[in-house]
């Protein structure tokens, strides 16, 4: 039975003043590897259908893999009946109706979706050379993804996307105890270079080996992109999601409009930008547009859904659920990671954070430790690796002594951002690696 015919039944069968139903037809592969050996490969196929009903200001969701028209009909009643028996929400106003014309963008790749055992073991394989030629052992993950979703409403929103995700990662652990970690992402599985990630992470794991300890403080520091896409995930969880905003759980309330971090910081999220994995729209089909979140360090704008949308009687930005994400954009800079490494007297280089947390968020503030490659800088030069320090940090004000940003751009977890140099940024202890 075909996605249309499928949330026709669902759509047709429901008695709810309003009714949304959604479709993922979905295919996952993942390789992995340990020991510098390929473990286990596996492929998850997964079809969901989703159901939304409305009753005035009652609403229940629900979701099913039975996708043959009686099991449609069946996830529609019960759904149906969740919904007569909710509460009402007092702030609900509507689903959301058609906006704007969904983009026509590419966003999938037949190569990734078409992606083999074989094909992915080629390209490990050509990883755990690298690290072979440092005796290192290499462990990590090859995951393709590809599929389609599909969401009508019965207000009118009828909308589709297609869409593919590939990513190799990596940590190397070198024979001195040393660590190095590297990884790839990308919506064309071709894209993806093993021997070069191998080479990244074995080369780290191989000048980090044996690390001395350094004292906690405040120090210059340079993040890799790896640690500022962790950084910047945070700041955006903790403060552009419309929803929090409202709730007065957001470290942006009362800043909207105010210099929030240095003017050097320009951050936006943009689903269409063909530098990250492209996704033309949102969980509730509506066609997604960019949000300058931060404009010359200014606070700017929020992400909306459709219910913190009409909370505010605006306009959804396309960012549902709950303003979630997943095109982040960091402007670029004009310096290279050497020349900040030579205008630093005494400072760190971090290539990436590990177990990140929310410290207080109202403040902006983050907890966690560094990872797989730290770095003592003294007089414009590495000198040493250093073992891994647990910090805490407010976000906002480590932003705050930008002193250089990366002219290259690297797209990790969801963020497409530079190498950044800190003026200060606060290690609180040391790790025993």
């Amino acid at each position: 039975m075909t996605p249309d015919k499928l949330l026709a039944i669902a759509l047709d069968h429901s008695p709810a003043d309003q009714t949304e139903a959604s479709l993922y037809i979905g295919k996952s592969a993942l390789t992995r590897f340990a020991n510098s050996a390929i473990h286990q490969n596996m492929i998850f196929e997964n079809n969901v259908m989703s159901v939304r009903a409305v009753f005035g200001k009652k609403i229940a969701s629900g979701s099913a893999n039975n996708l043959d028209e009686s099991g449609v009909i069946e996830l529609v009643d019960r759904v149906v009946e969740m919904a007569r028996l909710q509460g009402e929400n007092p702030d609900f106003i509507s689903l959301p109706k058609p906006m704007y014309d969904v983009a026509n963008v590419e966003s999938h790749c037949d190569s990734t979706a078409a992606s083999t055992p074989e094909q992915r073991a080629k390209t490990v394989l050509a990883l755990i050379g690298e690290s072979d030629k440092i005796s290192g052992s290499a462990a990590g993950s090859f995951t393709v993804r590809s599929g389609d979703y599909y969401v009508k409403n019965t207000l009118g929103v009828d909308s589709s996307e297609r869409s593919s995700y590939a990513n190799l990662l990596t940590v190397v652990t070198g024979p001195n105890g040393g660590f190095g970690y590297a990884a790839s992402t990308t919506n064309d599985v071709t894209n993806i270079d093993g021997r070069r990630i191998g080479a990244q992470a074995s080369k780290l794991a191989h000048d980090s080996a044996n690390p001395i300890a350094l004292e906690p403080g405040d120090y210059e520091c340079i993040l890799m992109p790896y640690a500022v896409a962790d950084m910047i995930n945070m700041l955006v969880w903790m403060g552009f999601r419309a929803f929090d905003y409202q709730e007065g759980r957001s470290w942006v309330c009362g800043k909207l409009g105010q210099k929030v971090v240095s003017d050097s910081i320009s951050l936006w999220d943009d689903g269409l930008d063909p530098r990250t994995i492209v996704s033309p729209i949102d969980t509730e089909g509506v066609a997604k547009r960019r949000v300058d979140l931060i404009k010359d360090g200014v606070a700017n704008a929020l992400l909306y859904d459709s219910y913190t949308a009409h909370r505010e009687n605006k306009q959804s930005t396309g960012h549902a659920p709950r303003g979630l994400a997943e095109n982040l954009i960091v402007a670029p800079g004009s310096s290279s990671v050497d020349e900040m490494i030579a205008s630093t007297k005494l400072g760190v280089l971090v290539t990436r954070f590990h177990y990140t947390n929310v410290a207080h968020q109202m403040s902006a503030s983050f907890t966690g430790m560094t990872r797989d490659g730290m770095f003592l800088i003294e007089n414009g030069k590495i000198t040493v690796p250093v073992k891994n320090m647990r910090f805490t940090q407010s976000i906002t004000k480590a932003l705050s002594g930008v002193q250089a940003l990366g002219s290259d751009l690297k797209l990790e977890e969801g963020v497409l951002a530079p190498a950044i140099k800190l003026g200060s940024f606060s290690f609180t202890s040391a790790t025993q690696y």
